[in-house]
């Protein structure tokens, strides 16, 4: 199949979702590689993402999920693939990330105030994208079935029917009712929308295929649409989860040598950063919620947060701070990153209203002062002479991101007491050597810091795309993804 010549806009494929986690993310992507292996310009596209997992491009941020999706179809990752990203702060409250930048105005707005603000920017992005691509690789969000959010819909019906997508509806087997959820979406869909779904994909399927007889069968004679697709259960297909989903199964592939703990407070962000350590021969990764959680671990993180003050309320409330100071007091290993690394010191100040004031919890001499401006940039440095624990780092140079609104300095009065801080190009490291902190994200994602503090490579990205690829070439229905872009 060659590339097409660009008379028209882009062919339009949907993964829409009966649920949140039936897998939408990892099929758009897996969609995007196999059309781009095919010779093709592929692009992703999702309307709107919420998602405190975020990555850094051309024009500002954007959901991980749609930068990954990016470099599974061999494109340059632009903010016009996520037009619109929410980033919770709290149960009722989100920032509000429009083209890429943040918006004081929307993010004050109502939620079903925005709607028709946004709408033409997001159509603009997909308009834009099509005129530039032969494939266009939708991802929806949630269902397209919450009938209480039809009415202010941008992200799931009203996309697919401006871009006449064809539509995969993609469902989590292993929940059970799968058949029911299929069709329930099918049916309080808008009749006149239904024609939209050109196949039903049943997800983490275990066992014996056959034996789901005559179920989709009478599906297809119910609603008229086949099941093209029944995907075997794959613990490990490479990607990190989307939406702030963990997999909770503590594993490591080989004899355990390091137990990392990561923290997973509730506004926990750049969680996606972590999902190389799963490939990590001998490195077992737990996410840790109280302090039985980090009992006996090697390493304790604390990762990203969009709202840091109030994690660190949540981490004090569970009493995990006790646990990160006296595992500190041990010589225990602990790694602050972004917001991490702002609880790792003394002070949050926050003279704008931004996150919160609170006091940190003091390993590190540290002072951080949230500023109105956003601090979104690409940025690549060498770590300079570290000591202790971290000493394997001296020297190694790293490429990652930055997305963050403080600023953090050493604090003064401590300094002048002789505590001691080590400012270095990348991070900040107490006198033990055991506690570091940095802004950067992409530590574990980076081949040569893998290398220094592990002595192993993890899967590329590029092989895990190639294997998602291969996965659902094996398992669709012959004809089936060649089909939904071929004219009607």
């Amino acid at each position: 199949m060659s590339s097409t010549a660009k008379s028209r806009p882009a062919r339009c494929v949907m993964v829409l979702g009966t649920t949140s986690g039936a897998g939408k993310s990892w099929l758009a992507t897996a969609l995007c590689r196999w059309y781009a292996r095919q010779g093709l310009k592929v692009a992703p596209f999702k309307a709107q993402n919420m998602s405190n997992n975020a990555r850094v491009v051309d024009g500002g941020e954007i959901g991980s999920a749609q930068y990954f999706q990016a470099l599974a179809a061999n494109a340059v990752p632009n903010v016009r693939m996520n037009p619109l990203l929410l980033k919770p702060e709290r149960d009722t409250h989100s920032q509000v990330v429009l083209m890429g930048q943040v918006s004081e105005a929307l993010s004050a707005l109502p939620w079903r105030g925005r709607s028709e603000r946004v709408w033409p920017q997001i159509a603009g992005a997909l308009d834009a994208l099509r005129a530039e691509n032969d494939v266009v690789v939708i991802e929806g969000a949630g269902s397209p079935a919450e009938i209480n959010l039809m009415a202010s819909d941008i992200v799931n019906l009203r996309v697919a029917r401006y871009a006449e997508a064809r539509c995969l509806l993609a469902t989590d087997i292993d929940r059970g009712g799968a058949f029911a959820h299929l069709y329930g979406t099918w049916a309080l869909l808008p009749e006149a929308d239904r024609s939209l779904l050109h196949g039903f994909v049943l997800n983490k399927f275990r066992g014996d295929a056959s034996l789901l007889s005559p179920a989709p069968e009478k599906l297809q004679a119910l609603t008229g649409v086949p099941t093209v697709a029944t995907l075997p259960m794959w613990w490990q297909h490479g990607l990190p989860e989307e939406d702030g989903v963990f997999d909770d199964r503590s594993r490591a592939s080989g004899k355990v040598t390091k137990t990392v703990a990561v923290v997973a407070y509730p506004r926990i962000s750049n969680l996606d950063e972590f999902q190389s350590l799963k490939n990590v021969p001998g490195v077992r990764l737990v996410w840790a919620r109280t302090p039985a959680d980090v009992a006996g671990a090697d390493w304790i993180v604390l990762p990203g947060s969009k709202h840091t003050s109030g994690d660190l309320a949540w981490l004090r409330a569970q009493g995990l701070d006790s646990a990160v100071a006296t595992h500190a007091s041990r010589g225990g290993v602990v790694l602050g990153i972004c917001g991490g690394l702002q609880m790792l010191g003394e002070a949050l100040v926050d003279p704008h209203g931004i996150d919160g004031n609170a006091p940190g919890l003091g390993l590190l001499p540290l002072v951080t002062v949230f500023e109105r401006e956003k601090t979104v940039r690409h940025r690549s440095a060498t770590f300079g002479a570290l000591t202790g624990d971290w000493a394997a780092l001296s020297g190694v140079p790293m490429a990652g991101y930055e997305i963050h609104h403080g600023q953090t300095a050493a604090h003064p009065q401590m300094a002048q007491d002789g505590h001691a801080v080590m400012p270095e190009s990348l991070a900040w490291q107490n006198a033990r050597g055991n506690v570091l902190g940095l802004y950067l994200h992409g530590l574990f994602e980076d081949a040569a810091v893998l290398h220094a503090l592990f002595g192993a490579a993890a899967p590329t990205l590029d092989s895990t795309f190639d294997g998602l690829a291969d996965f659902i070439d094996t398992h669709f229905d012959a004809g089936v993804l060649a089909g939904l872009i071929e004219s009607a």
